[in-house]
């Protein structure tokens, strides 16, 4: 009987230490959904984009992905975005798409533009730049390189 006791108290307190870790990891991680305006980007390559990626400038996060559709007349890939409302991004910036290194994934990247007209709410980014895919550039590679030796 004395042992039945030990183990549910033991088993007790690693249910417990289980949802502290749990409590931290949640409150470290920006999983709360941002605030902020919507804008839009269309790309024809997003490969490894997903929802709840981070869109970043210069680096620091500044909103998340929230949405990806697929543009039926065009065959583009829409990727919608919610910016966090401090940041107003000039109309001419460049959203682009890149990799968070070898293993990382994929993150949207703002380079802002130096208009004077700023994106709203509903906005659609102008100037966009696809992801080159880390698989085409090594294929490309592996081609040239077979290539020249046949020559």
């Amino acid at each position: 009987m004395r042992r039945s006791v030990i183990e549910t108290v033991l088993g007790a307190v690693v249910l417990l230490v289980a949802l502290v870790f749990l409590a931290l990891a949640y409150s470290s991680t920006n999983l709360r959904p941002t605030g902020g305006y919507s804008v839009t980007g269309k790309f024809y390559a997003v490969d490894g984009l997903s929802v709840g990626a981070d869109v970043r400038i210069a680096g620091v996060k500044v909103g998340a992905v929230t949405r990806q559709s697929i543009d039926s007349e065009m065959f583009q890939a829409v990727v919608e975005m919610s910016i966090n409302p401090e940041v107003r991004l000039p109309e001419d910036s460049l959203a682009s798409i890149s990799s968070a290194g070898l293993l990382g994934g994929s993150y949207v990247k703002i380079e802002p533009g130096v208009s004077d007209t700023l994106l709203g709410n509903g906005d659609e980014f102008n100037n966009t730049k696809d992801i080159v895919a880390l698989e085409e550039l090594l294929g490309k590679v592996i081609f040239l390189v077979t290539d020249e030796d046949v020559q």
